[in-house]
Order: C-alpha cells, then structure tokens, then sequence
C-alpha cells in the first residue's frame, strides 16, 4: 500500500458517521450529521473521478496489504472506470435520499445510521476486490436494507422485508459455496487459494481454472468443464437474485412497494446496480466460456426480463409498482448487453467495436437508470405525502393544472426513463441495442417489444395522473415548493447534461470497457 488511501477513507467515512449518528439524541441533529458525512462522501468521490487518469483504462488508487496470508485474504482494493462510476452514482443518491428523509421522525438516529452503513456497503462492494474482502461489504449493505426496510417500511414491509432477505441470503450463501470451491480448486500444496478477482480472471483467460477445478475437486466424475457451470450456476443466482433477472424477481415489487420512498430510492438507484456489476466485474471474466456455452438460454432470459416486466409494469394500478416493473425492464437491457459480448463474433464485421458500444452501454444505462428511477420514486413520494398516502394509478387526473411544476418537472424524468433523445436514457439504451443487433439480431429484435410497451406505460402514466378532467378532490393540491423544486433540479439537470454530452462518462469508461473486451478471449 503507498500513497494516500483514498478509498478506504471513502469507505470508512460512512461507517464512522453511522457509529457517530446512531448515539446523537436529536433527530434533527441526527440528521445533519448524516447529510454532513453523505456530502463529504460526495465531494471525495468528485474528487476521484477529477484526477482519476481515464486514458489508463486499469486499476487505480490501489491499496493491497496482507490480511490473512495463510488464506490467501489481502485487503485489496482499486477501480477502473467501472468501479469509479458506480462509487460515483452511489455518492450522488445517498444524499438525494437523506434530503427526502426528513420526515422520518421515529428512530432518526437510528435510520440515518443504518443508510450510512449501507453507503459503506455499497462503497465497499464497488471497490474491493479480493473476495473475502468484498464479500463482507456485500452482506453488510443487505442488513441496513433489511432493517430499512422491516422498521420503516408500509403496512406490510414484514413479509416483503423478509422476502427480500430469504431471496438475497440464498443468492449470497449460493455465491460463498461457488468461491469456496474456487478456492479449493486454486489452492497449492501447503498453500492458500485464490480470492483476487484479478488473478481468477487471468487463469481464467489462460485455460486453466477449469482443469484446477477438475483436478482437486473431481465430483462425482464431472469434467473440469462440467464442474465449472455448476460453480457458474451458484455465483449466477447470486447475482441473478440481485439484479433480478426473471424469474428471481418476485421479492422486487413488495419491497419496492412497502419500503419508505427514500430507501426504495436507495434500492433501485444503487443496490439494485450491484448484481449487474457483478456480472461485469466477477462473472464475465472468470466464468467467461460458461456465459458463452449458456449464451442462448441466458438471452432468452434477458428478454423475458425485458417483455414481461415491460407488460406487468403496464398491468400495474400502484405507481411504486409501475415503476418497481419498469426498473426491472431497464435493468434487463443491461443484463442483454452482459450475453451478448460472450461469442466470438466470428460473422460480424468488427466484433470488438460492436461489444465495446454494447458494454458502453450497459455501465452508462447502469448510472442513468439510477439517476433517473430514484428521482421518479422522489416525485412519487412527494405525490404521496400530498394526497395523504394515495398512489393509485386511477387516483388522481387533471392535476397538471394545479400543479404545473410537478408536472412538468416529473414528466422530464418519464420521458428520460422512456428514452428520450436528448435526455440521458436514451444514450445508453442505443449504445446497448447497436452493439447488440449485430451479436445477437434475434434477441434484439425481440426486446424492443419492451422499448414500445414501457412507452405504453409511461404515456398512460402521463394521461392518468396529470391530464385529462381535473378530479375536484385535488382542486387544492399544492405544487413543489422552492425547497423540493430546488432538490429535483439537480438531477434532472444531470438528466439533460448527460444526455446532450454523454461524453462527460464515456470518455473515462471506454478506456476500462476496451481492456474488458481484449481481455474476453472466445
């Protein structure tokens, strides 16, 4: 380790401010202090992505040391461009989330404290990468969301916080079983194994995971080939679960629904971006012959993912759940871009050029579908305060014409969610499906079924809560205030900024999502 660490202090502020906030009497006071900490997080992460070296592409702000020799257990750390957007993305919505909490009024300390352990968590995740290591901070930040949840959550936030638990634990313990064969597998005589990512991609890159695996695992009579997509199978449903890719999706809406609106902004802005980081980060280099092997039936479930979320979103009469399906949706073009990279190319015309736009594509839809969700459930949960708990798709109409703003203000986000050009989901979104299209036609072709449907949705959406006859009931029904007005422009100025410059993330992604093509060998 030299130089400053830069990325354990960014870790560690959270954790420190929630062991801080959770002692505090006040619930205002509670609350300071967890923005106060959530903003110098923010600021540390600008700071990273101001002197991070996007030509690079690599590693950078390395730590490793020693933690446990004799188990192979460094603490080892860094990013990439990867790692630095989602450091960034979760530096954004956990202060967006603590400016909307201030009507959390029972246990502030105590939930002001469990949203900074879970921003500890998520910072934890995105930048470790030695399994052992990032494993801990991986669970860490599902049992602040659990508590989020279970303590502060609607009327039925029991079952839907435990659901949330049993499905995410089971991916989790599915996920520590696959690495603890790999470490097996790896281990030399009178040595440890191998947790690093880094070097667990480079065996695999080489051949040589798979006949390790055979020779000291030998089950049942499997091949090395064999063995390896049964230990694919338990990191895939860890990841899976998270994401969620149909069918491990069915804890989603209920905890969406239930959780208070600023940890679901919490859950989709950045939790939900862990699975898919997964995939990109562990999945795809280690495991990289299994995803192509199983490349069909995997696309085929990213296009269910897309179609059918896209269409249960649309048979939806809550907002929550309207949106909670329409996240899903958004996600599974991400999980289409991970499938599609993982074939030779052999029939295309620059296979590399297609699969970097496609991966492009995948980490910018990452950071504007957080961006963008958690700034409707914002609009959803104002909504819901001023209509005494009502978010029923059929329970408003016509309030455009008392409030203007909101309308106005809101309907930027839906169509930024829709894909606008001009807006920042529509990057994303075209760079998916053009490196996509000429890797797997078919299954691009199908999945802009979902493009027309969540249009669907988000225009019914638009026409049911704010045109049409004014309901009488919301005659007086306030517009944002200079506050809330003032809290919804800076994401929706990021909305226009990125979508008329998306460069801004390109320009330090694509250097990382080169090396992680060069580096898939099919």
């Amino acid at each position: 380790m030299s130089g400053f660490p830069i990325l354990s202090v960014l870790t560690l502020l959270p954790l420190l401010g929630g062991i801080m906030v959770v002692g505090l009497p006040d619930r205002k006071l509670a609350r300071s202090f967890a923005l106060g900490f959530s903003f110098l997080s923010l600021a540390q992460a600008l700071g990273l992505w101001h002197t991070f070296k996007a030509a690079n592409g690599g590693l950078q702000f390395v730590e490793r040391a020693d933690w446990i020799p004799s188990l192979g257990v460094q603490y080892f750390v860094g990013v990439d461009g990867l790692g630095l957007l989602m450091v960034l993305l979760t530096a954004i919505v956990v202060p967006l989330s603590l400016l909307v909490s201030g009507r959390v009024s029972e246990r502030a300390p105590l939930y002001h404290a469990l949203v900074l352990f879970l921003q500890a968590g998520l910072f934890g995740t995105f930048t470790a990468l030695n399994f052992f290591h990032w494993f801990l901070f991986w669970e860490l930040s599902l049992i602040p969301a659990f508590l989020l949840v279970r303590l502060w959550g609607g009327p039925q936030r029991a079952p839907a916080a435990t659901q949330f638990f049993i499905y995410t634990m089971v991916g989790s313990v599915a996920m520590l079983l696959a690495f603890l064969a790999i470490f097996l597998a790896t281990s030399k005589p009178g040595g440890a194994g191998v947790f690093d990512f880094i070097e667990l991609g480079k065996l695999a890159a080489r051949g040589a995971l798979n006949p390790a695996l055979a020779a000291k695992l030998g089950w049942f009579e499997l091949t090395g080939r064999q063995i390896a997509s049964v230990i694919f199978g338990g990191v895939l449903l860890g990841f899976a679960v998270k994401v969620p890719l149909m069918p491990f999706h069915t804890w989603l809406p209920a905890t969406y629904a239930e959780a208070p609106t600023p940890v679901t902004m919490l859950l989709t802005g950045v939790m939900s971006k862990m699975g898919v980081y997964g995939f990109l980060r562990i999945l795809l280099p280690i495991f990289p012959e299994q995803i192509q092997w199983l490349r069909t039936p995997l696309l085929a479930l990213a296009v269910v993912t897309i179609v059918f979320s896209a269409c249960a979103a649309f048979a939806q009469r809550d907002l929550k759940r309207i949106l909670a399906y329409s996240s899903i949706n958004h996600l599974g073009y991400c999980l289409l871009g991970v499938f599609a990279v993982a074939t030779a190319g052999a029939n295309v015309l620059a296979p590399a050029v297609e699969k970097a736009a496609a991966l492009n594509g995948v980490l910018l839809q990452m950071f504007n579908h957080g961006l963008t969700a958690a700034t409707l459930f914002m609009f959803v949960g104002f909504l819901e305060h001023r209509s005494g708990g009502l978010r029923g798709l059929n329970d408003f109409g016509g309030i455009r014409k008392v409030a203007p703003v909101f309308c106005g203000l809101m309907g930027i986000a839906l169509f930024s969610s829709l894909g606008l050009p001009g807006l920042n989901g529509f990057v994303g979104e075209f760079l998916i499906f053009k490196g996509v299209f000429p890797l797997a036609m078919c299954s691009a072709a199908l999945s802009v079924i979902g493009i027309l449907v969540t249009a669907i949705v988000i225009l019914t959406m638009l026409q049911r809560v704010f045109n049409g006859p004014l309901n009488e009931k919301w005659s007086k029904l306030p517009d944002l205030t200079l506050a809330e007005r003032a809290l919804v422009v800076i994401p929706i100025a990021l909305m226009f900024v990125l979508g008329l410059w998306p460069r801004l993330i390109l320009d330090v992604i694509n250097p990382t999502v080169v090396q992680m093509v060069e580096q898939l060998k099919f």
